[in-house]
């Protein structure tokens, strides 16, 4: 019998949480399998078997761990299975779900209610979504008790037997309420926030941009640009490159306090603010301002899948020197985000909105972004944080800027 133990995954970190268990108890498990998922307060991982044999599991999916706890043992004695594969560890109880509800909806088996009816963004077991199709039952109306957040039979047919329930499932009147643990991530989100909030001298500064060039400009290149790079051009490769052209221009935007000392940095690692099921994440694009518009694409898309995914290392997560977040995506029209640390300063997008702007003395209707610019007023100034954010506004405006850093006419004119 060996041991399962959770491995050391930082320097900081004294617990984890289990996230997920990949395998199940008594499962055949081969070598270097993955058996389950843990989360720090910085980032999940997996936890491989060591050895191949019949896994018993010594801790239950939420549990908090400390570094060299016992996850599980396993049993390389043990002969495998004749003919049979490892698990695909999918959860025993979906399996008896499945089982047990094989003969509902006798008037009509559940193979003359395809599957495909139901939309593929709607987890359900398939007798569920076999319910659904046949009964055409509105899955907002079903609230989901299964494994995570996957409908069951016994949601479809309690739906079914109250139709006089609110959207989402709950019933009129309703006063329930639930508690659930925080996870590791959000512990450490919201102690992060609160820490930012109460260290830094915090302030806020707004403008707003014109985002007609650009919008014109994606327009015009979008299907070239896809075809030559293999990656949509987007939004983020603008403001990351005008923020890292006005991050040098302006190094205390760059810059953060250590102690009594300010550090200064001569490259711009950008943090792009990621939202997740789980929560918030900051992965870093490393020297935005040595990569090229279709480099940085391609870093976010795959930096955002991996947040998604949860494959995030904690290289990607540390070091930024400046971060960006877009609340624009969910409808945000203003806000004033919050710092991450140690960095001084995070720059806001919000959302396109066209409004009438008065354009050489006209009254003119464009697509326009308010931008907010959060900074730690200990290291950076007023006239410091104003003039950054008017020179991300300047190269927004003006995205042809962005090749030089500065008008053409103005470099050969030396002004």
């Amino acid at each position: 019998m060996i041991d399962i133990k959770v491995p050391t995954v930082g320097e900081s970190i004294s617990e984890v949480t289990l996230l997920k268990w990949v395998k199940n108890d008594g499962d055949y498990v081969e070598r270097d399998e993955v058996i389950a998922e843990l989360e720090s307060e910085k980032a999940t991982f997996e936890v491989n078997a060591e050895k191949a044999g019949v896994l018993k599991r010594a801790a239950q999916e939420g549990d908090t761990l400390n570094i060299g706890d016992v996850l599980a043992s396993i049993d390389e004695t043990a002969p495998k299975p004749e003919g049979a594969a490892a698990s695909n560890g999918a959860p025993a109880p979906a399996k008896k779900e499945e089982t047990k509800a094989a003969p509902v909806a006798e008037a009509k088996p559940a193979s003359t209610a395809p599957v495909t009816a139901v939309s593929n963004d709607i987890k359900a077991t398939p007798v569920a979504a076999a319910i659904i199709a046949d009964k055409k039952v509105d899955p907002k109306s079903v609230t989901p008790s299964g494994y995570q957040g996957k409908i069951v039979k016994d949601d479809v047919l309690a739906a079914l037997a109250n139709p006089g329930k609110v959207t989402g499932g709950k019933a009129l009147f309703n006063r329930d309420q639930r508690r659930e643990k925080m996870s590791q991530l959000r512990k450490t989100i919201s102690r992060r926030l609160v820490e930012s909030k109460n260290t830094t001298a915090m302030l806020t500064t707004f403008n707003e941009a014109d985002m007609t060039r650009i919008m014109e400009i994606r327009n015009k290149y979008k299907d070239k640009f896809k075809e030559s790079h293999g990656v949509g051009l987007g939004f983020m490769s603008f403001f990351a490159k005008a923020c890292s052209i006005a991050l040098q221009d302006w190094p205390a935007v760059n810059a953060y306090i250590d102690g009594d000392q300010l550090v200064y940095h001569d490259y711009c690692d950008i943090s792009i603010a990621v939202s997740t099921p789980r929560g918030l994440t900051v992965p870093v694009i490393r020297n935005v301002e040595s990569l090229s518009m279709a480099d940085i694409e391609k870093k976010v898309i795959e930096l955002a899948g991996k947040a998604r995914d949860n494959k995030l290392s904690m290289e990607e997560l540390q070091g930024g020197t400046f971060t960006i977040t877009n609340g624009g995506v969910f409808g945000s029209l203003m806000s004033t985000p919050i710092i991450n640390l140690p960095q001084s300063a995070i720059l806001g997008m919000h959302k396109i909105q066209e409004r009438p702007m008065a354009i050489n003395g006209q009254v003119v209707v464009r697509p326009m972004m308010y931008l907010a610019l959060s900074y730690d007023h200990r290291i950076i100034d007023g006239r410091e944080s104003v003039s950054f954010l008017v020179r991300v506004k300047e190269l927004l405006e003006n995205p042809e800027l962005l090749l030089f850093g500065k008008d053409p006419v103005k470099s050969l004119l030396e002004l």
